[in-house]
């Protein structure tokens, strides 16, 4: 699977995901650092990537309907969220390959202790 990780997530989710056998580019490393959410989500389509957030504004299904994606997936996320805890929502989103073979064209809410998957 590839992954296209937003911005708003540690630098230490692509080396994660690859150690799982998946690809991933960050934004952060194809110029899209600062892009407005309509931007990476038109990358993420073109690419045929799932795209890995942390910004809720993905889950509106009205503005990014999930069946024109390869996946959408959002971390939710407390506010004092660090860079290990992150760390470790994106681990089980990759050890749950029954998930991961349900992606397509579906949004995941990833939390800790749960993965929700929609539309069902």
């Amino acid at each position: 699977m590839h992954f296209l990780i937003d911005a708003d997530l540690p630098r230490l989710v692509k080396p994660l995901i690859e150690r799982y056998g998946h690809s991933a580019i960050d934004v952060r490393d194809i110029g899209l650092a600062s892009a407005k959410d309509p931007q990476i989500a038109a990358h993420a389509q073109n690419q045929r990537s799932c795209l890995l957030t942390g910004d809720f504004g993905f889950a509106d299904i009205r503005n990014y309907s999930p069946v024109a994606y390869a996946g959408i997936v959002v971390l939710e996320l407390p506010r004092n969220a660090t860079a290990v805890f992150i760390g470790k929502l994106v681990e089980s989103l990759l050890q749950s390959s029954e998930i991961l073979g349900k992606l397509e064209g579906r949004l995941a809410i990833v939390a800790s202790g749960r993965i929700r998957l929609r539309p069902p």
